[in-house]
């Protein structure tokens, strides 16, 4: 049995008070600078240690877990001194969604040889998404990326088509994509055979498109341009869809750049829990991308414990980017300032890890060849070189790519090396590599604190604006 305690002496708040000012007043001298804000290695691990645990099921994407990390993260944010910019006078921003799914695989036909061919989601073709419920037009084999497309065509790309090439034919009309899968699609194909795509447009706005398996390749191949093509679906019951954003917003000191805003984002969600690997279930998305979301918290308590930068910054973590965008795109028509006052983002997506095909302290800009923005930051101090994986076509892979289809020079660092934990559940802490990490989100301190400080405006090279 443990014995009593005498009771203790609690001071009163007068003699707290008084006895806080014997205490020494820290002077710098004059002329001195403060030292440089640098990473926090501790905060780092906490964040991640909650981020990425097996307590949060893999933050899925508008599950019950998105939406606790939200939470979490907006108090944050509120620690860090950053103000609310959610709904209601709160961080959490909530997008409410009608959608509607295939009840059923769609079906692709069209005749060959005076017989009906009919190819089913799953089988021969993956359908990514529909923009209705049935969709026709003639076949047009693209021969090369300087070909017009024509208005209304099912167009069959080459393999190892642009992002940019497939976008301008979304813009020229074009009824429907169809590309050969690439190899991560076709190592994933019997886990995409199981998602029937969505019916009536999705978040992202490209989604009418159709991927073929080699089968289904060489026999549109041998088909004649201007064959007639098919694609129908039966719609299920619409759904609501929910998803959270955490959003915080510190503004400017300058009476004029406080009107310019920089905006710093990563996605919170994941996969949550789904198929066994091994025997794990929970995909803990460690790198992705809780390594962002850190990166971004980090920011925060760096910007927000100093004097406040001369431009307002927002902070935006979003929901439901494994789902398309749903939460980017909530927020662009949500915004907490105007779209045309946001000069830039940085979105921070898998920094977990260094990239063999970089040098061990160097991070990578998606789209380094679209905009000044990585140069610039370059020239002061950012660890930033191109993306060396351009046929992953990453600038169009995260959030950045919603903010920059209207207008925002948007991009992406990472330093993602296409380890094979992507989008496993072993994607988990222990893959981590802490000092990449904190060195990492250490070395965009400065040049992001430049970026806030500085009336420097982001502009697109010419015809690089997606």
């Amino acid at each position: 049995m443990v014995p009593p305690r005498a009771p203790r002496r609690l001071l009163s708040h007068n003699a707290i008070c008084a006895a806080l000012l014997l205490l020494p007043v820290l002077v710098l001298p004059a002329g001195a600078q403060p030292a440089p804000a640098t990473a926090c290695g501790r905060c780092i691990r906490a964040e991640m240690q909650f981020l990425a645990s097996d307590a949060m099921r893999g933050r899925g994407s508008g599950t019950h877990d998105e939406q606790v990390t939200a939470t979490y993260v907006g108090a944050e944010l509120e620690r860090y001194g950053i103000a609310p910019a959610g709904d209601d006078g709160t961080y959490v921003e909530t997008a409410t969604l009608v959608k509607r799914s295939a009840a059923a695989p769609p079906v692709l036909s069209f005749a060959a040889n005076g017989a009906e061919t009919r190819w089913a989601h799953g089988a021969q073709i993956i359908v990514l998404g529909m923009p209705a419920e049935r969709i026709s037009g003639p076949l047009q084999k693209l021969r090369n990326s300087a070909e017009p497309v024509k208005k209304g065509a099912f167009v069959l790309f080459p393999e190892g088509t642009s992002q940019d090439t497939l976008g301008a034919a979304l813009n020229a009309g074009a009824a429907m994509l169809m590309m050969p899968a690439p190899a991560r699609y076709q190592q994933r194909w019997s886990v995409l055979q199981q998602r029937l795509p969505a019916i009536g447009g999705s978040s992202m706005g490209v989604n009418a498109i159709v991927l073929l398996n080699p089968e289904a390749v060489a026999r549109l191949s041998e088909l004649p341009d201007g064959s007639a093509m098919t694609l129908t679906a039966q719609p299920g019951p619409e759904q609501k869809q929910q998803t959270w954003n955490a959003v915080g917003i510190l503004r400017g000191s300058d009476p004029e750049l406080s009107r310019q805003v920089v905006l710093l984002t990563a996605h919170l969600d994941h996969l949550g829990v789904g198929q066994p690997v091994n025997g794990d279930e929970i995909y803990n998305g460690a790198d992705d991308d809780a390594s962002g979301t850190t990166a971004v918290l980090e920011m925060a308590r760096v910007l927000g414990s100093g004097e406040p930068p001369k431009r307002t910054v927002v902070f935006a973590l979003f929901g439901s980017e494994e789902k398309g965008g749903v939460g980017s795109n909530w927020f662009l028509d949500h915004p907490p300032a105007p779209l045309e006052s946001i000069v830039a983002n940085l979105e921070f997506e898998m920094i977990g890890r260094p990239d063999r095909a970089v040098k061990p302290d160097e991070l990578w800009l998606t789209g380094w060849e679209r905009s000044n923005l990585g140069p610039a930051l370059a020239q002061h101090g950012a660890k930033l070189v191109p993306d060396p994986h351009p046929g992953e076509n990453f600038f169009q892979r995260s959030d950045n790519i919603v903010l920059a289809k209207r207008g925002v020079v948007a991009q992406t660092v990472s330093s993602f090396g296409l380890h094979p934990q992507y989008h496993q559940p072993s994607d988990d802490l222990a893959h981590i590599d802490w000092t990449h990490m904190e060195a990492a989100i250490g070395s965009m301190i400065a040049p992001v604190e430049w970026l806030v400080n500085s009336d420097f405006k982001p502009e697109w090279l010419p015809g690089k604006k997606p």
